[in-house]
């Protein structure tokens, strides 16, 4: 029979026309692409299934069609308007029955009418009379080297929603972020209607705010990273090799070979945090020096350091 309209709906063949659109509602709800942000294609494919189905099916001509001929006996029904099918609904010859996947969101849209909320290709809008709840904030925790080197979350979230009868429910869901190498601190991943559905409203957005987890090497300025280093005197005046383990795991030997004075900074090109825009280029990496004088001297490291010093300055 090619495809199974009866299974796609979860329904018997005798099925009742209530039956159907009981299927059907429970169904396009669950699979509804703007249900579905993140697994978006299967969605469609599974609402424009179900749509199909439903069609059919919901249409004594079509179903009485389909169940004796399947659906090759559909593709060559002849066709009429409004319902699809001539006066004589006969088998062979007329122009072939093809069903628009466009139609699916009018389906949708015409089944449920004002009762639920009707969703449309730009991310939905309410039903007239319903109004969209205030989004729902919250914030995600990252820490540098997941900012630095992206990945992806796992949220679990609890929400209210409107069951196929109408009745409140609580349901769990876990929805996956993609961390992008280079976020900052305020961005925000919007989950468009993951929130509550209380009465008369359309469901809220449910946004997610990166923060930025405190790090105990790197401080962060937009696309830079800042390491304040500690040197001792001896080691400002005659050098130093500094050994860094970057954000994703490599080791880098700086050796500092000029004298380093209050205020001196090395800057190190293409070792900061990526440019979320341009992910192969980074920001800079910038050591800050902070000069550890000693607490005290004796009379003869003072000589030492005069003679030593005195020396340098002729």
């Amino acid at each position: 029979m090619g495809v199974d309209y009866y299974n796609i709906l979860k329904v018997s063949r005798n099925a009742t026309e209530e039956e159907l659109k009981k299927s059907y509602k429970r169904l396009a709800m669950k699979w509804h692409p703007d249900k579905n942000p993140v697994n978006k294609k299967e969605a469609e494919a599974k609402f424009k299934q179900i749509s199909e189905a439903y069609d059919v099916l919901s249409d004594p001509q079509k179903r009485q069609i389909y169940d004796v001929y399947g659906e090759e006996g559909l593709q060559s029904a002849e066709l009429s308007s409004p319902n699809g099918f001539s006066g004589c609904g006969g088998v062979g010859g007329g122009r072939a029955y093809r069903f628009n996947p466009r139609n699916a969101e009018d389906i949708f849209a015409e089944f449920f009418g004002g009762l639920e909320k009707r969703y449309s290709g730009d991310g939905g809008v309410g039903s007239q009379g319903d109004k969209k709840a205030a989004p729902v904030e919250t914030k995600l925790v990252c820490s540098l080297e997941e900012l630095y080197k992206g990945g992806r979350r796992k949220m679990r979230i609890s929400r209210t929603i409107a069951d196929e009868f109408g009745k409140a429910k609580t349901v769990d869901e876990i929805l996956k972020i993609d961390i992008k190498p280079g976020w900052k601190k305020g961005t925000k991943i919007t989950f468009p209607e993951k929130g509550n559905h209380e009465p008369g409203f359309t469901p809220s957005d449910l946004i997610f705010v990166i923060d930025e987890k405190p790090h105990a090497v790197f401080k962060r300025d937009r696309n830079d990273l800042i390491v304040n280093q500690k040197i001792s005197l001896l080691e400002a005046l005659t050098g130093i090799t500094l050994s860094l383990t970057t954000l994703d795991g490599r080791n880098l030997t700086i050796p500092v070979t000029e004298i380093v004075k209050p205020g001196h900074e090395v800057v190190i090109p293409n070792e900061g945090m990526p440019i979320s825009k341009e992910p192969s280029k980074k920001g800079h990496l910038k050591i800050k020096f902070d000069i550890i004088f000693p607490l005290s001297l004796n009379a003869e490291q003072k000589s030492d350091l005069k003679w030593a010093l005195g020396r340098v300055d002729k």
